[in-house]
């Protein structure tokens, strides 16, 4: 072999890329093919396949019924090699239940920026790691969205991601070719760590959904998303020369709408189907009555919510939007399953303490239809659209002849007239917390969240409770005439 061969010669491999799956379970029977014909074609050691978190989402049925198992078939029956927690796998499952998911299984999980909170973290959980393929050392660095305060709550403790990602950078880098980081930071914090952190080749981009179609290159770094919902499957290339030590790297996104669903992930879907509807057919109760639910104007059921909400954080007031909840429930037995389809979201209760007159702009605007219409994104909320305000021991004396935002002539909390800048503890919904919504509802003095309940078991409680489900019969708005 010549000089110059030697110096033409390089490894190839690729690495196939998906993030934000958010449990749309056939978009991954598609990826599986995607990433099954990219290993026909190159060959399985040429490739890589990794998921960014977020492949689970409590609000479907199967993966509320598996306690997420599915997700762990599925994962390995792709043959992904390495995987990292999304926000929701580790803000939404308990610690036994990640445990069964990730432990003994076929597929690495990494994240450098979580740790238990007390002791050692599971034997399945590295901060990093290497993987050989073809001669070519990739190392792969992962790091999680830093909501430290809830983290808390459920066992975890999440620290900095930048400081993390350089003390992982400096361990691994003189063992690799090449150095990948798996982020489910969001676009700003990938930016940042482009301009901060050094070594990094590619940075796989996932929490706000973003796509880059093509991949973007800033200060040196190539800079790839694929989008959310499985919609595409990313795909980074890897060109390296073993005598130069240099890489040519590149990217691009494959849309998954025009390729078959891989029929053994179909198959794993369907049998944890069946394992879900068992699990969930528990009765809680045989109504005597139906609850109903209105997104435009008081309902009995949300107003049930608010009573639990209440309840449960022991509060002055309960206040939740009517949109958590998807439906109605009719005379009869309720099932688990039937709770979780009306009440699909991931979302946690919380005590705010806010003034009298943030509570006052919420509920005004509560009354018009742009609020009652508006779909949030993100943030837990798997409903259709915000829906109007429920509330416990509140009640709303309001005109709806009179202008926008000045409908309401009095409000009474706990039959004493509310007082404007006094502070109140209120029992509500943690995504209010992230300005989503009903926006005042956000100016609280400080807040305690409640992990890892979320509002449908507080719901659960609220229809064995007969006397509350009397009371969510009460008006609290009262129309002025």
């Amino acid at each position: 072999m010549s000089i110059n061969d030697e110096y033409d010669t390089a490894i190839e491999v690729v690495i196939f890329h998906s993030n934000d799956l958010h449990s749309r379970l056939e978009q991954a029977a598609k990826t599986a093919t995607i990433i099954e014909q990219g290993r026909l074609k190159y060959g399985t050691e040429q490739v890589i396949a990794v998921d960014l978190g977020d492949h689970m989402d409590r609000a479907r049925m199967e993966t509320e019924g598996t306690d997420g198992l599915v997700h762990q078939a599925i994962i390995e029956a792709t043959a992904y090699d390495v995987v990292t927690l999304g926000n929701n796998e580790g803000l939404t499952f308990s610690a036994e239940q990640l445990d069964a998911v990730y432990s003994d299984s076929s597929f690495q999980v990494i994240c450098c920026n979580l740790h238990k909170l007390h002791g050692d973290n599971p034997s399945w959980l590295t901060s990093s790691t290497i993987i050989e393929r073809a001669g070519l050392s990739v190392g792969f660095i992962a790091a999680t969205a830093n909501f430290y305060q809830f983290y808390e709550l459920m066992g975890w403790q999440t620290t900095e991601p930048i400081i993390e990602i350089k003390k992982e950078i400096e361990r691994i880098r003189s063992s690799c070719d090449v150095i990948v980081l798996m982020s489910h930071l969001g676009i700003k914090y990938d930016e940042r760590i482009a301009d901060e952190c050094e070594h990094i080749d590619v940075i796989l981009g996932s929490h706000t959904h973003h796509l880059f179609d093509p991949p973007e290159l800033r200060n040196g770094t190539l800079m790839c998303a694929a989008g959310k919902f499985g919609s595409y499957v990313g795909k980074v290339n890897i060109s390296y020369n073993k005598v130069l030590q240099k890489a040519v790297i590149t990217g691009e996104v494959i849309p998954t709408a025009a390729y078959p669903e891989n029929e053994q992930i179909m198959d794993i879907i369907a049998q944890g189907k069946l394992d879900a509807q068992k699990k969930l057919s528990r009765v809680i109760e045989v109504l005597k009555e139906p609850l109903e639910v209105s997104h435009y104007r008081e309902s009995p059921l949300s107003n049930l919510l608010a009573i639990g909400l209440r309840s449960w954080c022991d509060a002055e007031i309960g206040i939740v939007n009517s949109g958590q909840l998807l439906g109605s429930l009719a005379i009869g037995p309720v099932t688990a399953g039937e709770l979780h389809a009306i009440c699909p979201s991931p979302i946690n209760p919380c005590v705010l303490m806010l003034k009298g007159s943030e509570l006052i702009q919420a509920l005004e605007q509560s009354l018009l239809v742009e609020y009652q219409d508006f779909k949030p994104r993100g943030f837990g909320f798997r409903g259709e659209q915000l829906g109007t305000l429920a509330v416990d021991g509140l009640e709303v004396i309001y005109a709806l002849d009179k202008p926008p935002l000045n409908r309401i002539q009095s409000v009474y909390v706990n039959g004493e007239a509310l007082e404007l800048q006094r502070s109140y503890r209120v029992a509500s919904i943690d995504m209010f917390t992230f300005k989503v919504g009903y926006t005042s509802l956000a100016n609280f003095e400080n807040a305690t969240y409640y992990l890892p309940e979320f509002i449908r078991n507080i719901m659960e409680v609220e229809l064995t409770n007969a006397e509350h489900i009397e009371q969510s019969k009460t008006k609290r708005w009262i129309r002025s005439e």
